[in-house]
């Protein structure tokens, strides 16, 4: 694909992702998506076939980017359980201290689509979600939790939870709960959100 022609798609991209995530799906159009990354409905069409094409390409995109933003924070994490899971959840009550936040786009998609289980981005959004909790388990693996995959699953619903309870109450305590909450499951002793400065991910993009 010639320079200008990914630079157009990637623009596309980059508008789709910033009306999706601020009025979700549905709510939408094509018109709207064309006038925001400044090209014709023609010129949209030829680079997506489709609104869910689209939507599909823009969750693709998103999934990459997550993904490499956590794996990053894996591979410059080193300690304990409990340095996981602070670090985690610090992250979290970070990444929700924003006036727009609106939790994670992926599950919020999800549930826009709720009668739509063969959707393409429904499918994304699974296998998204499921590919960070196996990195999780494989953290928790390198730092010794017995049962990592199963811990894994556990913590990153308390991490899911604290999403939506945030959400719903714009109350980022909600991650300090879960952490020591997290904490107990891993048979760790609760301590204080400790300050350092790794790099930040955001959880259920």
């Amino acid at each position: 694909m010639p320079r200008s022609s990914q630079q157009t798609q990637q623009r596309i991209l980059d508008a789709s992702y910033l009306l999706f995530r601020r009025k979700g799906y549905t709510r939408v159009s094509m018109d709207e998506i064309a006038a925001a990354a400044t090209v014709t409905k023609r010129t949209l069409y030829y680079h997506f076939s489709s609104k869910d094409s689209l939507l599909a390409a823009v969750l693709e995109s998103q999934h990459r980017l997550a993904l490499a933003a956590f794996r990053t924070f894996g591979d410059n994490l080193a300690g304990s359980p409990e340095d996981i899971v602070d670090s985690l959840f610090k992250d979290l009550a970070v990444w929700s201290d924003t006036p727009r936040w609106a939790g994670s786009g992926f599950t919020r998609l999800v549930v826009e689509l709720a009668d739509l289980p063969g959707h393409p981005a429904r499918v994304i959004a699974r296998r998204h979600k499921a590919m960070l909790e196996a990195h999780l388990s494989e953290l928790f693996a390198k730092a010794g939790v017995s049962r990592p995959r199963e811990s894994a699953r556990e913590v990153w619903l308390l991490s899911e939870g604290a999403i939506s309870m945030i959400l719903v109450h714009r109350d980022r305590s909600y991650a300090a709960s879960a952490a020591q909450a997290a904490k107990k499951l891993l048979h760790c002793k609760p301590t204080k959100q400790r300050t350092d400065h790794s790099p930040k991910i955001r959880t259920g993009s």
